[in-house]
């Protein structure tokens, strides 16, 4: 077993817009308050450390740059480098990406409407689904435990991939996963057995 320390990148200008990041490399970096939320992560990330006497072990990231902002200020403050890994990144959204979400209800009624009858297994076009998600985020969180056994790692990542996670972890349905979305940077523990 390890213990996961999930934490979701800060704010972008396009959380505050609602616009839909996915994984475009077009996606704007932390805004200010990203910034700050980035720090405040680190900061209880550390306390928690000194409150229960525990170390950390490793940081790992989405390559995504607002993921990889927020792990890089964290690792400032825990005195870990940042491992990048792309299984980590958020649902690709296909050609929904960089689109205001009433863009997408407005253009893609169908598709949107599938995706909510069926969230787990629909994709929007040239994307992917919530099941591929969860495959490959299972698959990066196995094989950061197997890399930290008994050991407690900061995973940094995007709010649908995590949610999948927490979906998997709780041994809760994968059709859950949009009331499972943590905030921005706010730390939380998964026990993850591999």
């Amino acid at each position: 077993m390890t213990y996961l320390w999930l934490v979701r990148h800060g704010q972008t200008d396009w959380n505050v817009q609602g616009r839909w990041q996915g994984q475009t490399p077009d996606a704007p970096p932390l805004n200010a308050a990203g910034l700050a939320q980035a720090e405040a992560a680190a900061e209880q990330l550390a306390a928690q450390a000194s409150q229960d006497g525990l170390a950390f072990a490793a940081i790992y990231s989405s390559d995504l740059l607002r993921a990889r902002q927020t792990a890089e200020i964290i690792a400032r403050r825990l005195g870990l480098p940042v491992q990048l890994d792309a299984r980590l990144r958020e649902v690709h959204l296909g050609v929904w990406e960089g689109m205001l979400g009433d863009e997408v209800a407005l253009r893609y009624v169908a598709e949107l409407e599938a995706r909510w009858r069926d969230p787990v297994h629909s994709r929007p076009p040239q994307g992917e689904s919530i099941y591929e998600v969860a495959a490959r985020v299972g698959q990066a969180f196995d094989a950061i435990a197997r890399a930290h056994p008994d050991q407690h790692v900061v995973v940094v990542s995007h709010g649908l991939a995590l949610a999948a996670g927490l979906c998997l972890a709780e041994g809760r349905p994968l059709a859950e996963v949009f009331t499972r979305i943590p905030d921005h940077a706010v730390a939380q523990m998964i026990q993850w057995w591999g």
